[in-house]
């Protein structure tokens, strides 16, 4: 048999790519469900309902779960957003400016606080500020220690965040702002500045839903019964009842916030795609 003829032979037949896929696809659905089924055969619901569901004393948490609990956790994230925001605006004009001490400093301030737990910034606010400067107070109290805390922990993200935004906008915004008389500062604030938030604001938005979560340390500063947040609410309430559902109650308050907000992210992610394209 000549090599011609050993060409003109048909080739077995195997498994093409997309069967391929198929067949993966398909293995790994059965996996997922073999392993919801097991976990639905092993788990002890019975148990899981004493400890979790006891409607009764979820019952018993409404509404201070809400006017009391919620409200104290938003106003933290909201305040702590506001100063994380002003001061990592601040920080991402330092870390590109032209002046050398500004931009090292700027530096060092983003790696730091992004280096360091977020739990160690609200225990250096609780504990080593007072002893540096006693008989001083900030202002605010409890709102005012949570908004530091988190702001000097988000203003680090949020710096690098901003300063990725100004640069994305194509330079010739600043030099036609530049022709038309404007100065550096108020082409940066009224040109460039705008468009970066733009860019910037899933992101900025996804910053946001984190210092929600974060907002729970503020149980390290020590807290009255009524500047507690939802975390504190529910752990405090779970000892008292013995049984946590409480603590489930504060995760679904949780989720009413983040979900929302996640949503609202990839919204705005999907849009600025859009807008690319």
């Amino acid at each position: 048999m000549t090599a011609t003829d050993t060409e003109l032979q048909p080739r077995a037949k195997g498994l093409t790519r997309r069967q391929k896929r198929r067949l993966s696809r398909g293995a790994q659905y059965v996996v997922f469900v073999a392993a919801v089924v097991a976990l639905a055969v092993t788990a002890d619901w019975g148990r899981l309902k004493n400890q979790f569901a006891q409607w009764d004393i979820a019952r018993q948490m409404f509404p201070d779960v809400i006017t009391l609990a919620l409200k104290n956790t938003v106003l933290y994230t909201v305040s702590g957003f506001v100063v994380g925001l002003a001061l990592g605006m601040i920080v991402a004009l330092m870390r590109l400016s032209s002046v050398g001490p500004y931009r090292w400093l700027a530096g060092i301030y983003i790696e730091i606080f992004r280096g360091l737990p977020a739990l160690l910034i609200f225990i250096f606010i609780g504990v080593a500020v007072p002893l540096a400067f006693p008989g001083t107070e900030i202002v605010g109290g409890t709102y005012g220690k949570v908004a530091l805390a988190l702001g000097l922990v988000a203003a680090a993200y949020m710096a690098e965040t901003i300063r990725a935004g100004i640069q994305a906008v194509p330079k010739g915004q600043m030099e036609a702002a530049r022709s038309l008389g404007f100065s550096p500062a108020r082409a940066m604030v009224s040109i460039i500045i705008p468009q970066a938030f733009r860019i910037i604001l899933p992101p900025l938005t996804n910053e946001l839903v984190l210092l929600f979560k974060d907002s729970s340390l503020v149980l390290f500063l020590g807290v009255t019964l009524e500047e507690r947040e939802l975390s504190k609410y529910g752990r405090d309430l779970a000892s008292t009842t013995a049984n946590s559902t409480p603590i489930l109650v504060a995760g679904l308050c949780y989720l009413l916030i983040t979900i929302p907000l996640g949503f609202v992210v990839r919204r705005m992610e999907a849009k600025a795609q859009e807008a690319v394209k």
